[in-house]
C-alpha cells in the first residue's frame, strides 16, 4: 500500500519513485560537485547516472545555461542595456545550441542588436543547414512558425519573431513586469511560444539584470515533468501539478533528512521551483530503468542519450545577484593551492 506523503496532505499518496526523486537529486548534485572539484572518475556508484545523460539538479548548472550566463548575458565586451541583453538571450535560446551561437559569432563578429540584419543571419544559418549541420538543440522543440510569419525555414520565422519582440519593446515591458507570471504571459503572447517555452524563456531572461523575480514565484511543468509527477504520486490528494512542485521545494530539507541523504545545496541556494520541475523530468527518465513497471502517460521505456563527459573543467558562474560567485572563487583558489 502506498504511504501517505504527510498527514496534513491526506489522501495524497506516493509511489516508490517518490523516494528515488530525492535520491536522484542528492546523487546528481554530488556528481556535479565531484566533477567541479576535478575528482577522478567514476563520480558515482549509481549505474544509471553513470551510464545515461541527465541534467544537473540545478538548471543553472547545466552546460548550456552556464554558457548562456557567462558568455552571452555577462560578456564584458558586449552592450549591457536591456534591449541588447534580451536580444542576445532570445537569439541564443531560440536555437539553444552553443555551436549555433559560435557559428553566428564566427561569421558575423560580436553579436548585437544594433548590427543585426535579417539577411546576414539568415545566410549563415541557411548555409549551415545546407552543409548538414544541426542548428537547433534537441532539448526542446521550437515550432516552425510558418503559419505566423510566412517563411519556409524555421530559423527565418524565429528571427522574424525576435524582430517583432524588439519592435514591441518587449525588453522594456519585461523590466516593468510585476511578477514572473506577468513576464511569462508577455512572452506567451507571441506566436509559436507555448506555456513550456514561455516559462523557460522567462527563467533565462531572469538570469540577467533585466528582471529580478524570485524563482520561487511561479512554475509551469513541462511534458517530462508531468510524467515524473504521475510516476511519483499515485494520488495527488487534490493538489494540482504546480502545487505538487511547490510542495517538493518547500519540504526539501525535511525529505533529504528523512531519507538520510546528504544533499549539498548550490553554495547555500536551495532548490528552486524551476529545479524541482526539472528534477521531475529527470526522474521520469531515471524511473524508466530503475522502476520500469511504473509507467508514465507517454509510455517511454528507454533513455536515449548516453553520458559522455566533457574533459574541460570550468569554474561555475551564476547570476551575480545570487551572490554565490565569490564563494565559488574562494573555494576554487583553496583547492588550487592545495592541489
Amino acid at each position: 500500500m502506498s504511504p501517505l506523503v504527510f498527514s496534513h496532505l491526506a489522501p495524497a499518496k506516493v509511489s516508490e519513485v517518490y523516494e528515488s526523486y530525492w535520491r536522484f537529486a542528492a546523487e546528481r548534485q554530488a556528481v556535479f560537485f565531484r566533477r567541479s572539484r576535478a575528482e577522478a572518475s567514476p563520480w558515482t556508484q549509481d549505474a544509471v547516472i553513470s551510464t545515461y545523460k541527465f541534467t544537473n539538479a540545478y538548471r543553472a548548472s547545466d552546460r548550456v545555461s552556464q554558457y548562456l550566463i557567462r558568455n552571452v548575458i555577462y560578456r564584458e565586451d558586449l552592450p549591457k542595456n536591456p534591449p541588447e541583453v534580451f536580444f542576445r538571450i532570445l537569439l541564443f535560446k531560440l536555437f539553444n545550441k552553443i555551436e549555433t551561437w559560435e557559428l553566428l559569432q564566427s561569421a558575423l563578429g560580436p553579436i548585437t542588436f544594433e548590427s543585426y540584419r535579417f539577411d546576414r543571419f539568415d545566410e549563415v544559418l541557411t548555409r549551415a543547414k545546407a552543409a548538414g549541420k544541426r542548428i537547433y538543440s534537441a532539448a526542446y522543440i521550437m515550432p516552425p512558425g510558418s503559419a505566423a510569419f510566412g517563411r519556409p525555414a524555421k530559423h527565418q520565422n524565429n528571427l522574424l519573431m525576435l524582430e517583432r519582440m524588439m519592435a514591441d519593446r518587449l525588453p522594456d515591458r519585461l523590466a516593468q513586469a510585476r511578477s514572473m507570471q506577468d513576464g511569462f504571459e508577455k512572452l506567451r503572447s507571441y506566436p509559436t511560444i507555448g506555456d513550456f517555452l514561455a516559462y523557460q524563456f522567462v527563467i533565462d531572461v531572469n538570469y540577467s539584470e533585466i528582471t529580478d523575480f524570485s524563482e520561487m514565484d511561479f512554475v509551469v511543468p513541462g511534458p517530462g515533468a508531468r510524467d515524473g509527477l504521475r510516476k511519483c504520486f499515485v494520488d495527488p490528494g487534490g493538489l494540482n501539478e504546480p502545487e505538487l512542485i511547490r510542495l517538493m521545494a518547500d519540504l526539501q530539507e525535511q525529505e533529504f533528512e528523512r531519507y538520510g541523504l546528504n544533499f549539498e545545496s548550490l553554495w547555500g541556494r536551495r532548490l528552486q521551483l524551476i529545479d524541482c520541475q526539472n528534477l521531475f523530468c529527470e526522474v521520469d527518465k531515471y524511473a524508466r530503468v530503475v522502476h520500469p513497471h511504473v509507467m508514465g502517460k507517454t509510455g517511454r521505456t528507454r533513455i536515449k542519450q548516453k553520458f559522455q563527459p566533457i574533459s574541460t573543467r570550468v569554474d561555475p558562474f551564476y547570476p551575480p545577484k545570487w551572490k554565490i560567485n565569490d564563494k565559488i572563487r574562494t573555494i576554487a583558489s583553496k583547492l588550487r593551492a592545495t592541489g
